[in-house]
């Protein structure tokens, strides 16, 4: 019987490290196109705050992002981005004009969906 409880143990964890398993991009070809930034959080299992951000990856290392403000004056501000692939991993632009960037891993991609975990924030997105 305990050694059951140990194999038990050892398969449990065994799966929630697979659960949590990042998936190697191979090229921008797997995230071309638009997707619909609509939560981010802390944590993976944290609270989701909403967002409404568009995300257009272009096939010319552009990233355009749209997002939308509601109750703002501008309603709608767009800024455009570089990001790359390198080593399964997406590498956006921090800040417009500047050649400093982030990586960001994908935890997930199944479908439509996508989440991504950059430096301080995960993202969960759907493809339009």
């Amino acid at each position: 019987m305990n050694r059951y409880v140990k194999i038990l143990s050892l398969a449990t964890l065994f799966m929630a490290f697979s659960a949590n398993a990042e998936v190697a991009l191979k090229d921008s070809s797997e995230i071309l196109g638009k997707w619909n930034l609509y939560a981010e959080a802390l944590k993976l299992d944290g609270e989701q705050k909403a967002v409404k951000i568009e995300w257009d990856f272009k096939a010319d290392g552009v990233l355009q992002t749209t997002s939308i403000d509601s109750v703002g004056r501008t309603k709608e501000m767009k800024i455009a981005i570089k990001y790359m692939v390198e080593n399964g991993e997406i590498k956006k632009q921090t800040t417009p004009g500047q050649e400093k960037y982030e990586s960001c891993k994908v935890v997930e991609k199944e479908g439509s969906k996508m989440i991504l975990k950059c430096k301080f924030l995960y993202f969960f997105l759907t493809k339009i």
